[in-house]
C-alpha cells in the first residue's frame, strides 16, 4: 500500500504540500455535517506549510443541511472509527509520509481524532470542540499521544467544567497537553464559513497554536 495512486484513490480530499517530499502527515476529521468545503480549506492550509493532508469522508459523500440531519449521520456511519483507522494505516504506511501522523478534527471529528488516538500510535493530536469526548473519557488511559484542546467557553455543547475535567485527566495520565478555553466563543469558532459562530481573534491564535503543536511533534524524521 504505498503506492502513490492508493492516497488518491482513498474516500475523501486530499492536499499535497508545494515542495519535495515525503511530508508529515495530518489527518483532518470534519464536523458531523460532513466532507465539506470548510474542512477541505483546513487541509489545503495545512499542506500550505509542510503537510501531506488528508481529509477523509467519513459520511461517504453525504453532506447535512441542519443538525437533524448530521445526528442521523453520525449514527449511520457507525463504522467512522473503523474507517479513520484505515486511513492513518494507509497514510502512515505510504512513501509519500515521512512516518509521522497527526491528526486534528473538528465537532465530531475532534471526538474521532481522540478515539484514533487509542487505536494507532499518532504523533499528535489536536481536538477542536471534540463533541461527545465525554463519552470516552474513562478509556483515556489508552492515550500516547500529546494532546492539543481548543475550545470555547460559550460553547453549550461542552461546558468549561467538562473541558476542565478532561485537563485534569490527562495531567493524571502524565500526557503531554496543552488546553486553552477561548473567551467569547462558543462551538465552532474556527468555522470562517459561517459568520454567526466564527471568532477571528480566538481562531487565528488557534491556528498558531494547531502550527506550533503539530511542527514540534511532526516535523523530525520518524524513528
Amino acid at each position: 500500500m504505498d503506492s502513490l495512486t492508493d492516497l488518491d484513490a482513498m474516500d475523501g480530499y486530499l492536499a499535497r504540500p508545494g515542495t519535495d517530499g515525503p511530508w508529515p502527515g495530518v489527518i483532518v476529521v470534519h464536523e458531523w455535517w460532513g466532507l465539506d468545503e470548510q474542512t477541505k480549506s483546513i487541509a489545503d492550509r495545512l499542506a500550505g506549510v509542510g503537510y501531506l493532508s488528508m481529509a477523509p469522508d467519513l459520511f461517504h459523500g453525504e453532506l447535512a443541511g441542519d443538525r437533524e440531519q448530521a445526528a442521523r449521520l453520525v449514527e449511520k456511519h457507525s463504522a467512522a472509527e473503523r474507517d479513520l483507522v484505515k486511513v492513518f494505516d494507509n497514510l502512515k504506511q505510504n512513501r509519500e509520509c515521512s512516518g509521522k501522523v497527526g491528526c486534528v478534527g473538528f465537532c465530531f471529528g475532534g471526538r474521532m481524532s481522540l478515539m484514533l488516538a487509542l487505536q494507532r500510535p499518532t504523533d499528535a493530536i489536536c481536538t477542536f470542540y471534540g463533541g461527545g469526548m465525554h463519552r470516552i473519557f474513562d478509556r483515556l488511559g489508552g492515550l500516547k499521544s500529546p494532546v492539543l484542546g481548543l475550545f470555547g467557553d460559550q460553547d453549550e455543547s461542552i461546558p468549561v467544567e467538562r473541558v476542565r475535567e478532561f485537563e485534569r485527566r490527562l495531567i493524571t495520565l502524565g500526557l503531554e497537553n496543552e488546553i486553552v478555553i477561548y473567551p467569547d466563543s462558543g462551538h465552532a469558532f474556527f468555522r470562517d464559513s459561517d459568520p454567526a459562530v466564527y471568532r477571528p481573534e480566538a481562531a487565528a491564535d488557534a491556528w498558531q497554536r494547531l502550527t506550533r503543536f503539530f511542527a514540534r511533534h511532526l516535523q523530525q524524521p520518524a524513528d
